[in-house]
C-alpha cells in the first residue's frame, strides 16, 4: 500500500508542471491566432481603403482606422448604405483576461509601446511575461 502511494504521488508530481505548460502553450496559441487576426482586419481594412471600396478615414490616418472599435463597427461601403465589418469583435487577451490592447500608429516607432494616436498600425499584447521561445509577449 505504501509502495502504491509513492508511485501515485510520483506520478502526480510529474503531471501537475505538464498540465501547466499544456495551459500556457493553449494560451500562447490564443495569443498568436488574435493578434494575426486583428493584424490581417487592418491590413484588410488598409486594402479596401486604396481600393476606394470603403469610406476613407481622414486623410492624416494614412488609410488605416482610427480604432481597433472601428474594425467592429464597421466602414460605409461606396455607393451602398450597408457597412463592411473587419472583426466581429475584439479579441481579448489570454493573458491579460481584456480587450485591451497596445496600439501603435503609422507614425510611431516600430519599436516603441506607446500610441501616438489618430491611426492603428498594428497590435501588441500588454501581457507581461516572457513566452515559451524566449520572446516577451509584448514584442509578439
Amino acid at each position: 500500500m505504501l509502495v502504491t502511494a509513492t508511485v501515485l504521488i510520483i506520478l502526480a508530481s510529474s503531471v501537475i508542471p505538464m498540465a501547466r505548460n499544456g495551459i500556457r502553450r493553449q494560451r500562447e496559441l490564443e495569443l498568436r491566432r488574435d493578434l494575426r487576426e486583428m493584424r490581417n482586419a487592418i491590413d484588410d481594412y488598409k486594402n479596401k481603403v486604396d481600393q476606394q471600396k470603403i469610406k476613407a478615414p481622414a486623410p492624416e490616418n494614412n488609410g488605416y482606422p482610427e480604432s481597433l472599435e472601428k474594425l467592429v463597427e464597421g466602414e460605409t461601403m461606396m455607393g451602398k448604405t450597408a457597412k463592411m465589418r473587419f472583426l466581429r469583435r475584439i479579441p481579448v487577451d489570454p493573458f491579460t483576461g481584456k480587450a485591451d490592447w497596445g496600439k501603435r500608429s503609422i507614425s510611431d516607432d516600430p519599436s516603441s509601446y506607446g500610441w501616438g494616436g489618430g491611426n492603428v498600425y498594428d497590435v501588441y499584447s500588454l501581457a507581461q511575461g516572457t513566452g515559451s521561445d524566449g520572446i516577451p509577449y509584448k514584442d509578439w
